[in-house]
Formats: structure tokens, sequence, C-alpha cells
């Protein structure tokens, strides 16, 4: 609990796949419901990747029970007057109304959790993460262990048979070890994106030079 809250309030739990996001959320969970708290967790009906659709499960194999959501207005409705603690997880896939949909719960009361991957594979922001961190009064960005260095990992790679996946693929592939590894800044490989951006950058100091 936040010290002298008297409302509710928005805490996100961030950071790299495989980095412990969904295991944190259940662990909060679980601490609200021992506290006697009326609690309902959702997820996205997009991740059916572990323990099927009405349950969210973490990397280490723990479990707990969630109901599967479509978008942001499915989810609102769903909530119960009652309800006192929502856990929402996978919030990278919910539209962008899903910030409104937090804010309104807050300032109804309740503690919201909302854990997702804040970057997609090409290290851009993902979905409506950016906008969930800027409006949350608790943050917490995990990181992982890069599989290449050993450093902290704060990268998604996606793999295709093996290689780094192109700029141009589509934002959301949902998958786990068999298509990603958490990376580093450094280790972190998006072909024709990291090209591009070289050659850009090598022209304006290239540009910069001719006009000194």
């Amino acid at each position: 609990m936040l010290h002298g809250a008297r409302h509710g309030w928005v805490e996100v739990v961030a950071g790299v796949m495989f980095s412990g996001k969904s295991e944190e959320l259940i662990r909060r969970v679980r601490r609200a419901l021992i506290a006697g708290r009326r609690v309902q967790l959702f997820k996205s009906h997009l991740d059916d990747r572990y323990g099927g659709q009405f349950r969210i499960s973490s990397h280490d194999g723990r479990q707990i029970d969630a109901e599967p959501v479509s978008n942001s207005v499915q989810l609102a409705e769903k909530v119960r007057p009652e309800t006192q603690v929502v856990a929402i997880d996978e919030a990278q896939f919910m539209d962008d109304g899903i910030c409104e949909v937090v804010d309104a719960l807050a300032d109804a009361g309740m503690r919201v959790i909302v854990a997702g991957t804040d970057m997609d594979f090409r290290g851009e922001p993902f979905g409506p993460m950016g906008l969930l961190l800027a409006r949350a009064e608790r943050i917490d960005k995990l990181n992982a262990i890069c599989v290449v260095c050993g450093d902290p990992a704060t990268r998604n790679q996606r793999l295709i048979d093996g290689k780094p996946a192109p700029a141009e693929g589509p934002t959301i592939q949902v998958g786990g070890a068999e298509s990603y590894e958490a990376r580093c800044r450094g280790c972190h490989v998006v072909p024709k994106r990291d090209r591009a951006q070289g050659e850009l950058l090598l022209r304006r100091a290239t540009e910069g030079w001719e006009g000194v």
C-alpha cells in the first residue's frame, strides 16, 4: 500500500520478457487475498501460452486463475462494484482505452496492478504500456539476464529459425523461449532497422562536417 493513500492508485510492473513480471503480479495478488481484499484478475485473450485461457502463468510455473478479456471495454464491464483490487496481466496486448479504464478504476478507489512488457522486439514502446507507466503512482521495472553476455537484459530479441527477426515483422507474435530471448542493449539486434538508423546517423554526421 502507498503510505497515506486514501483513494485508489495504479502500480505497474514492467520490463523485458523472462524478468518475472507475471510472478511479481501473482505475488502481489496472493498477498492481497491473504489480507482479505476482494480481487479480480484479468489477462489478454491473446496470451494462451501457459495453462490455458483462464490462468495467469509465470515462466517459473506459478499459476493463478484469471479471466481473459478482448479489450478495455470488456474489462471495464466485468469489474464488479465490490472489487477492491484489479490485476491485469500482459497489458501490452490491450488497446489504448485501457489507460482510461485503469484511471477510472483508481479514481473509484481501487488498487490497480498492471503487468506488461514495456518494449516490443524492435525496442519501441509496446502498445499502451508507455501511457500506463506515465500515469502510475508506483513503477517497478524488472530486468532479466542477457543470454549472450550475462549483463542485465532490457530488450526482447525475437528469433526466426534461431536468427534475429527483421524489423518489418508484426509487432504482436505470442511466443516463449522458442521465439524470444532476453538481451541487453548491446546484444539486441534488429537487422534492417539497425542498419537504417546507422546510415541516417552517418549521413547526418557527414552533412555536419561538410557544413563546417
